[in-house]
């Protein structure tokens, strides 16, 4: 009768622990589905993180683009800013000895480097922010060497203080050029870093004391921060 008894309150209590476990595990599956449903993402909040994970993407590749772009640009602008300091260095031989002779020529040549540059930077693709300030600044600066050819032009034809004032003033204008093509070489190399790229150093010459932004120590390639 007792081992009757035993087994009956065993198989009871048994019951009591499914019937428990049971509750548990309900309860945890609706406490789950409640979790999921109230942290589950909007259609509106998914949209914009595939959105934003697209941008993400469509900048990376305009990063890449942009660089080689620039490298291009320097390439091709580097004669024409080396061919405007031997004419007009920013400080005159202090001996006397005479400025580089420059043909019409070499100023056509000067010419068609900069609208070449200029037409490579027309209608620009938009990016984020960091990418399109990188841009702009390159852009910028191709714009001004290509009216400090101009300038420089337009002195060969005067003579006298006329010649020497509007020379100072091309001067100024190649100065400015390029402290304005090395702030975005500095925005492009950063945007190089944050892509995953590494560091990529893409400055024009620039003259000792100029007050031109020039490369990190960091070697190309480099992801140091």
């Amino acid at each position: 009768m007792k081992s009757r008894e035993t087994t009956a309150a065993r198989h009871s209590i048994r019951g009591r622990v499914l019937t428990l476990a049971a509750a548990f595990t309900l309860g945890a599956l609706l406490a789950g589905g409640l979790v999921f449903a109230v942290t589950r993402p909007s259609p509106t909040e998914r949209m914009t993180d595939r959105l934003r994970v697209e941008s993400a993407l469509r900048d990376k590749a305009q990063i890449k683009t942009l660089t080689e772009l620039a490298r291009t640009t320097r390439d091709r602008l580097a004669p024409v800013l080396d061919g405007l300091d031997r004419a007009i260095p920013a400080e005159p031989p202090a001996d006397g000895t005479r400025l580089a002779a420059v043909t019409s020529a070499d100023v056509a040549g000067w010419r068609q480097a900069t609208a070449a540059a200029i037409g490579d930077f027309a209608d620009p693709p938009s990016g984020e922010t960091a990418t399109n300030v990188a841009r702009s600044s390159l852009a910028s600066a191709v714009r001004q060497i290509a009216i400090a050819v101009d300038t420089y032009e337009t002195s060969r034809a005067l003579a006298g203080s006329a010649r020497e004032t509007v020379m100072a003033l091309a001067v100024r204008q190649r100065a400015d050029a390029v402290f304005t093509w090395s702030v975005g070489a500095t925005a492009l190399d950063a945007v190089n870093v944050d892509a995953g790229y590494g560091h990529q150093h893409v400055f024009l010459p620039a003259s000792p004391g100029s007050g031109a932004l020039t490369a990190d120590p960091e070697h190309e390639g480099s992801q140091r921060p």
